[in-house]
């Protein structure tokens, strides 16, 4: 398999995603939304009012069922410090495996099912490029730009919250610490490659791109349900619980590229075709 063959479509397919708006704006208001606008209103927006911080035994469930380990980072701490270091380190983690899987969700959906509404799909297919040439380059640039923009958004994130916790908490910053960077490094990337294997598949199959998408957002239900453990207290992002997740999605990325290697084949895409 050569390298510079599937740099060739990472190159074409970036040039028609900078020009198409039904991809970008996905890409580009949920991570906003996640990385700015939540934050601000449930952090920072009440530290501006004189609502006080509700005393840490009464506050939401999360905040209850708080594992041991977690209690003792709050030791020494006010409620609303209590608060503020739980919702900014634990409470937002698990928002940010949507942002890689729905942004690699959404390139991978036009992999192909794009190139069929586009009448590009039998020149692509023509090329004297490998099928294993063809997925990677394909896979590549849903993976290049995903990362990107989970990087970019923790680095906003992270400004956010170290700006207004570093006068709360005497100048200490608490972004980035070493369960978010097993996050962002470890989990995300695991996390987007298992997404883009599976979309690229369906995109495969389909006929168009909202097709593709619509069947891919079944894979962000996995995360909800990390999403809604994380703030019932079911679950806390701790490094043993992110480090097992690593793991989880290794195993779940060969998987998943094992089975697109062996199902992907061009000849049916081109029987499939109208």
């Amino acid at each position: 398999m050569r390298m510079r063959a599937a740099m060739l479509v990472f190159r074409k397919d970036w040039r028609e995603i900078r020009r198409n708006w039904q991809i970008l704006l996905p890409i580009v208001a949920v991570p906003i939304l996640i990385s700015v606008v939540l934050p601000t209103i449930i952090i920072v927006t009440p530290s501006l009012s004189s609502i006080s911080g509700p005393p840490l035994e009464d506050s939401t469930s999360m905040m209850r069922n708080l594992p041991s380990q977690v209690r003792e980072e709050l030791v020494g701490m006010n409620a609303w410090q209590a608060l503020v270091y739980v919702m900014s380190l634990y409470f937002f983690a698990p928002f940010f495996l949507i942002i890689p899987l729905m942004a690699s969700s959404v390139i991978a959906s036009d992999s192909f099912a794009g190139e069929k509404e586009r009448k590009t799909i039998e020149a692509l297919l023509a090329t004297p490029l490998s099928d294993s040439e063809l997925l990677l380059g394909k896979m590549l640039v849903s993976f290049v730009l995903s990362m990107i923009v989970t990087w970019v958004s923790f680095t906003v994130y992270s400004i956010i919250i170290d700006l207004f916790s570093s006068p709360l908490f005497g100048g200490r910053l608490l972004l980035p610490n070493l369960v978010w960077t097993l996050l962002i490094f470890g989990v995300a990337p695991t996390i987007a490659l298992a997404g883009i294997g599976l979309t690229v598949m369906i995109s495969a199959r389909v006929k168009g791109f909202r097709e593709a998408q619509q069947i891919s957002a079944i894979l962000l239900i996995p995360i909800l349900m990390l999403v809604l453990g994380q703030v019932s207290g079911a679950i806390v992002f701790g490094p043993i619980v992110v480090s097992v997740l690593i793991g989880v999605f290794v195993v779940v990325d060969l998987l998943v590229f094992y089975f697109a290697v062996k199902i992907f084949k061009r000849e049916e895409l081109l029987s499939r075709l109208p």
